[in-house]
């Protein structure tokens, strides 16, 4: 019976640091797909990101805010702190503005050069 012990220590040992490690809780790791959609929206924030640095980077709209009275380190700030979401958001309203002022300040324009040229020719 002794020799069959001995033979069969080191397989005893074996099995029981075996079993040990089996019996010890682990957590297993879950792996799953990243949406494409994730992926692009991350992308699209930062790219608005950029895009918004790029604009505040500008003198004339850092002096047009310094002329209302805003710090512009402050509107950095405030933009890093900003959600991906609301970022592209705002990108995107600034991109619809339209480029060289309202609508109503250009018809005004033409009616005033309208009425100035009227005149013009009455007097003529």
């Amino acid at each position: 019976m002794k020799p069959i012990r001995r033979k069969a220590q080191p397989v005893c040992i074996f099995m029981t640091v075996l079993m040990l490690l089996i019996s010890i809780p682990y957590q297993s790791v879950l792996a799953k797909l990243v949406e494409t959609e994730t992926v692009l929206e991350t992308s699209r924030g930062q790219e608005a990101r950029d895009y918004l640095n790029q604009v505040l980077a500008r003198g004339e709209v850092r002096s047009a805010l310094i002329a209302q009275g805003i710090d512009p380190l402050e509107v950095e700030a405030r933009l890093d702190s900003l959600t991906d979401s609301e970022v592209i958001q705002l990108a995107d309203q600034i991109e619809l503005l339209p480029a060289g002022g309202d609508a109503v300040g250009l018809i005004i324009a033409v009616l005033i050069i309208v009425v100035l040229v009227l005149v013009i020719i009455k007097l003529i």
